[in-house]
């Protein structure tokens, strides 16, 4: 039974599903915003929005929680730079944009995952 269990599978095994949505997210946090499929970014989505939560408490024990997830370099990037950003903001940290683009192999849409300003 699938109860209480949520997110995508996308098809993959544990390990290879979380490295991709590790990858995409470091990748969101290194430029700010990346271009991948609906589904993809939905859950990206909301691994990096809870992320900013957790940074956006300014304190020792939510810059080492988030350091188990992300690399150190990575982490320090969200905790200083990025999550003061939004100390006054109540969630929605980030947005997806639907673009008219479809990928060529397998037609599927395309968006863009960034952070609001």
């Amino acid at each position: 039974m699938k109860h209480l269990k949520e997110g995508k599978k996308f098809h993959r095994k544990t390990g290879p599903r979380k490295a991709l949505l590790k990858s995409l997210t470091v990748n969101l946090i290194i430029n700010g915003k990346i271009q991948t499929t609906k589904s993809k970014a939905k859950e990206t989505q909301k691994q990096i929005e809870r992320l900013i939560t957790i940074a956006k408490k300014q304190n020792l024990t939510a810059l080492r929680q988030i350091k188990e997830v992300l690399p150190d370099k990575i982490a320090n990037k969200l905790y200083y730079e990025i999550a003061p950003r939004y100390l006054k903001r109540r969630g929605g940290y980030t947005r997806i944009l639907k673009t008219t683009t479809r990928r060529k192999r397998d037609a599927t849409e395309l968006v863009i995952l960034e952070f609001v300003e």
